[in-house]
């Protein structure tokens, strides 16, 4: 920085201001989310979101340090599986297991469960500014953070890919962060879910014993069921039919059918009662 005033001629005019030189910054800080953000999108096949089996260490090598994986545990909340060690020496201690909300300040932890609740369900990428809280000793400091959704095995977006960058912890004692801007990209959806997820659309009707998609297990449908209408029409035509045949009886039908059924009733086998007093 330079300073002025000492020349009282004007030849040093314009040099007593001090210029803040972080505006002139090359951008290596966030280099760090630029790449995670190259690779979760060289993962994504066409508009699916990438699952979370495809993230492998080694492409992420230059960054692991501040890389971390989520897994959403309930709507706004969601814990640490997997932290790089730039995390543990922020948080000063061991952050596998704990709340994402545990590095952030009362205030901002209703606007984190808004922006991770929203990335879930759209889905979205969601990039925060974030603010540390100064102290006597150290000045606030400025940090980045990024969250990529990721897809389970299960096929539901229930994990995250995030980097979190920060210029460290001078102090050595936890750190906890306000956020300052939230950014939130929408993601476009893949044809197939797009239709799923349109309300205008009209079901297809389902064979009858098709198997189920997805994971659900083959189950036995019915036929349709006959209304109580149709049973009553079936009905009266089964008696319809009947009262048509008796009338179209001739009397030598009617007559060879009676001897028949007197023959019939003559060789039937009967009980006799045979009682003795004896």
């Amino acid at each position: 920085m330079l300073f002025g005033g000492r020349n009282r001629n004007g030849q040093n005019a314009g040099e007593d201001k001090v210029i803040a030189m972080n505006r002139f910054r090359s951008g290596k800080s966030l280099s760090p989310i630029r790449q995670a953000e190259a690779y979760w999108s060289a993962l994504r096949k066409g508009n699916e979101i990438p699952f979370r089996s495809q993230i492998d260490p080694r492409g992420l090598e230059n960054i692991l340090r501040q890389t971390f994986i989520l897994e959403r545990i309930a709507p706004g909340i969601a814990r640490f599986r997997l932290a790089g060690q730039a995390l543990n020496e922020m948080a000063g201690m061991e952050v596998r297991g704990m709340p994402l909300s545990a590095f952030f300040t009362p205030g901002s932890r209703s606007e984190l469960s808004a922006a991770l609740e929203h990335m879930f369900d759209a889905p979205a990428i969601a990039e925060l500014t974030l603010n540390s809280e100064g102290t006597r000793l150290h000045a606030s400091q400025e940090a980045r953070m990024i969250l990529l959704p990721l897809r389970s095995d299960l096929g539901e977006v229930s994990r995250v890919l995030g980097v979190f960058v920060s210029e460290g912890n001078p102090g050595r004692s936890s750190q906890r962060f306000s956020i300052a801007a939230t950014e939130l990209r929408a993601l476009t959806v893949a044809p197939t879910q797009e239709a799923a997820a349109s309300s205008d659309a009209t079901p297809a009707a389902t064979p009858v014993n098709a198997p189920n998609p997805g994971f659900a297990e083959t189950q036995a449908r019915f036929g349709e069921e006959r209304s109580v209408l149709d049973e009553a029409r079936s009905l009266v035509e089964r008696q319809r039919r009947k009262a048509d045949g008796k009338q179209a009886e001739t009397p030598t039908e009617r007559v060879s059918r009676d001897t028949s059924r007197g023959r019939a009733a003559k060789k039937a086998p009967h009980l006799r009662l045979v009682v003795s007093r004896d």
